[in-house]
């Protein structure tokens, strides 16, 4: 039986000499895999140069859960992100999210708000012409709110630490290892106050915008039962360099 969902593409990866397999996170399915022919053809009605990562696309698909891989019938762009591919910064930060958000999201049942979130968000990394840096830093902290660990702010005061293990800001030193320090904590403070409309108003250094990625991917990593290693965090480093 055929079915329609939305989806966005997360990775590609060769499965055969004809066929590539590509990963993607769909409304209507969750994390879904599906077959399709690598040979280029006028006429194919899954044409590969829609598989970028973060399209937004919409499929017609054979689609049984019980299996692992599944395949496409038709596909076509849902909405075109022209700059992810254009600007090279842009493009950058999609490798970089749409491997985290494979390696954070694994699961097979859906999410509308989860994918409402994402959707969003690429529409509003399309349409912002300059002062997108700190993007991939909202993007990420916010999603943790639809994975049930966003961290709480509520009751935070200068000079606290804040305790990534609980995602809460307190007035000791806790009594195991995972941590900020009161100036990394303001640090991480500001970023929970920041959002796609005024994240141009807070200014990194390199140095800054690096530290606050590894403290989010441990922040992460103590939350989520595992968290492989982000490979296209060197490439965002370069970009950012």
């Amino acid at each position: 039986m055929l079915q329609k969902t939305r989806a966005i593409v997360l990775y590609n990866m060769n499965y055969s000499d004809a066929y590539s397999i590509v990963h993607v996170y769909t409304e209507e399915f969750g994390v879904a895999s599906y077959l399709t022919a690598r040979a280029k053809s006028r006429k194919t009605k899954v044409p590969k140069s829609l598989f970028h990562a973060l399209a937004v696309i919409d499929l017609e698909v054979e689609h049984q859960n019980l299996r692992e891989i599944n395949r496409i019938k038709e596909a076509k762009a849902h909405i075109p992100l022209i700059s992810l591919l254009c600007n090279p910064v842009k493009s950058a930060i999609s490798i970089f999210l749409a491997e985290f958000i494979s390696k954070v999201v694994r699961e097979i049942q859906p999410n509308k708000f989860l994918f409402d979130y994402i959707f969003q968000s690429l529409q509003v990394l399309d349409l912002t012409e300059k002062s997108f840096a700190n993007f991939h830093l909202v993007f990420m902290i916010r999603m943790s709110q639809f994975l049930g660990f966003y961290p709480d702010a509520t009751n935070y005061e200068k000079g606290m630490f804040f305790d990534l293990q609980n995602g809460i800001f307190i007035a000791c030193k806790p009594n195991h290892p995972h941590f900020l320090h009161p100036g990394e904590a303001l640090v991480f403070y500001y970023l929970l106050r920041m959002d796609y409309e005024n994240m141009s108003n807070f200014k990194f250094s390199r140095h800054e915008r690096k530290e606050i990625i590894e403290r989010i991917l441990e922040y992460y990593r103590l939350h989520l039962s595992t968290l492989p290693e982000i490979k296209s965090l060197e490439i965002l480093h370069e970009v950012f360099g």
